[in-house]
């Protein structure tokens, strides 16, 4: 895919596409990949590709979108947390292609999407993307979506990596540092970052800082996938400089606030 910072900082979610068609070379590139995404949690993730036109699929927030990658998962613990995992390879291998992705999870009509996706009893779809390619100039929606969510901007190194104890900012290493700005980077839901990391002994403990009403039997925990996203990054960006890191749920049982809730750690 390249270097893995430059595709993390130059990527943006994409919401206004120019109307062409994915290439053909491109198509089986995507379809050739998705083939072997994985996730350490070991839950299958299933992705399909649909026509926008053929199966009637839109969301207010695009404009121009003629492709859709449909995302389903069983329901089961950490299945949320898989599924964000999974999809981030996939957005970040569409955009080394010059292919725009944004996550949807609420604004579109999801009984459409699910019927597309073949969604099962006992399976969710917690989100879906479009898949193409951007328009050389935003529409004012996005614009202002954008800036009401400050896209641009993340929160500090101080508010989201820990060393030993809750809220105690760690001075990382410059190749950790790397790392943690790769994480640091990772896209939210309206961008509220709720990833928090505090390292004890060389373990990287994977935390989620909870907001409301992100939780939903359709979706499973938004924030969750959210925190796969991040976990994805780190371990991503990890292999790129050669290290072999193992994701492994090892609860450190550190005093956290009562909205924080134990993801997963990684150890390398």
């Amino acid at each position: 895919m390249g270097n893995l910072l430059e595709i993390i900082k130059g990527r943006k979610s994409v919401r206004t596409f120019d109307g062409r068609q994915i290439s053909e070379e491109h198509r089986e590139k995507l379809l050739e990949y998705i083939k072997g995404i994985t996730n350490p949690f070991g839950i299958p993730v299933e992705f399909l590709l649909r026509d926008a036109k053929e199966c009637g699929l839109s969301s207010p927030v695009l404009s121009g979108e003629q492709l859709y990658v449909l995302g389903k998962v069983e329901k089961k613990p950490y299945a949320d947390v898989a599924f964000g995992y999974a999809f981030e390879k996939l957005v970040l291998y569409a955009w080394s292609l010059g292919i725009g992705t944004v996550l949807i999870g609420g604004t579109m009509k999801r009984e459409v999407f699910e019927e597309a996706a073949g969604v099962r009893e006992g399976e969710m779809m917690p989100c879906v993307s479009p898949l193409g390619y951007p328009a050389a100039k935003k529409s004012l929606k996005e614009t202002m979506m954008r800036k009401g969510i400050s896209a641009d901007s993340r929160k500090p190194f101080k508010e989201l990596f820990f060393e030993n104890e809750w809220n105690r900012p760690i001075n990382p290493d410059r190749d950790m540092a790397e790392i943690f700005e790769m994480v640091q980077w990772a896209p939210s839901a309206v961008n509220k970052q709720p990833w928090r990391i505090i390292v004890i002994d060389g373990v990287y403990h994977f935390f989620e800082k909870k907001d409301k009403g992100y939780v939903n039997e359709n979706t499973g925990d938004l924030q969750k996938i959210d925190v796969g996203i991040a976990l994805c990054h780190f371990v991503l960006g990890l292999e790129e400089k050669g290290k072999t890191p193992e994701v492994i749920l090892n609860n450190p049982g550190i005093a956290v606030p009562d909205d924080v809730e134990y993801v997963a750690s990684v150890r390398i």
